[in-house]
């Protein structure tokens, strides 16, 4: 049974605390949500079975938890609250922007005022039992540049009344990423980032201006594990199945059939050295850059175990690497 590793990979937090360079992340367990009839979840979850992944997680070494006020129209930061409650070992991040409903689980907008972005602070500390929130995110991606202005003003006030132990911007723009990286409090930038987007302009950015650079869809949204073939789809209330513009992974509901060319040409690659896929994939993101913070999903004991197995092994070789990026023609 796997144990606690006593050497993983680490990285330091703003607070100056030092954690292991892995998060958890916390859509999937937050259940079905939708925008009309489309899914915006992850399908069907047992509550109580998250709970025990999460706890796994905590005991396996495991710290820092990232999850969003809309994830499972607020049922994610519940299950969170559950499982962890006030434990000032634990980091807590979540993110703010898009408004659900929690009794028919739809989404109903997006908002950036401070009236709602104070709302929606308070839910998030009642909802995860939390007197202060570690990380408050903005979540939305695309806000005009000038119009954030006025809502970091809020988030460094919001930091100045003990709510919120810092904050961050949850976008792939680099622009965006830089805009407040001068502000006393502004600590991170979540963004897309696996093997298949290595984002470059983005990490200069994050190394340039010291900040911490959280991974989400580190595993490319599950492709990255191996688990889907050709003719796998996924379930119904799942938001891979869904027509986004975004969901670039995968079509119909099923893995995109030039992603899978490409997961064919690193296979080996990132299982070398005994790991498994989506260990290999975590230990990319660890060689790209030290301020990588990578958050893959999770809704099962099992995924915990096999994300947590790949702090010991470390980042990928400098050889693999080079490999690799001549594998997919990265830069």
């Amino acid at each position: 049974m796997l144990t606690k590793t006593a050497t993983p990979t680490t990285i330091k937090l703003w607070n100056g605390r030092e954690i292991p360079r892995l998060g958890m992340g916390c859509w999937a367990i937050g259940g079905p949500f939708f925008a009309g009839d489309t899914p915006l979840g992850w399908g069907e979850v047992d509550d109580d079975e998250s709970v025990e992944a999460i706890r796994r997680a905590i005991e396996l070494g495991i710290c820092f938890f990232d999850t969003a006020s809309n994830y499972g129209a607020g049922h994610s930061e519940e299950v969170l609250g559950r499982a962890i409650g006030n434990r000032d070992d634990i980091v807590v991040a979540t993110k703010f922007g898009f408004a659900t409903d929690p009794q028919t689980k739809q989404a109903t907008g997006a908002f950036a005022d401070e009236a709602f972005i104070r709302r929606s602070v308070e839910t998030s500390l009642r909802s995860l039992r939390r007197d202060r929130l570690d990380l408050l995110q903005f979540h939305i991606n695309d806000f005009p540049l000038e119009q954030s202005d006025a809502v970091f003003d809020v988030l460094e006030a919001l930091r100045a009344e003990g709510k919120i132990g810092a904050f961050g911007w949850s976008t792939d723009s680099p622009d965006r990423a830089a805009r407040h990286a001068g502000r006393q409090g502004y600590v991170s930038v979540q963004h897309t980032m696996n093997v298949f987007e290595p984002v470059p302009e983005m990490i200069a950015v994050i190394e340039r201006q010291g900040l911490i650079s959280i991974n989400r869809g580190p595993l490319a949204m599950g492709l990255l594990t191996g688990k889907f073939t050709a003719d796998k789809a996924v379930g119904a209330k799942d938001v891979r199945g869904a027509a986004l513009d975004w969901m670039v992974y995968f079509k119909d509901g099923r893995m995109a059939p030039e992603f899978a060319a490409r997961l064919d040409a690193v296979r080996d690659l990132l299982t070398s050295g005994g790991r498994t896929l989506t260990q290999g994939a975590l230990a990319w993101l660890w060689a790209k850059s030290p301020r990588t913070l990578p958050i893959p999903g999770f809704r099962t004991f099992a995924q915990v175990e096999e994300n947590v197995g790949a702090l010991e092994k470390g980042p990928l070789p400098a050889d693999i690497m080079a490999a690799i990026d001549a594998a997919l023609g990265h830069q």
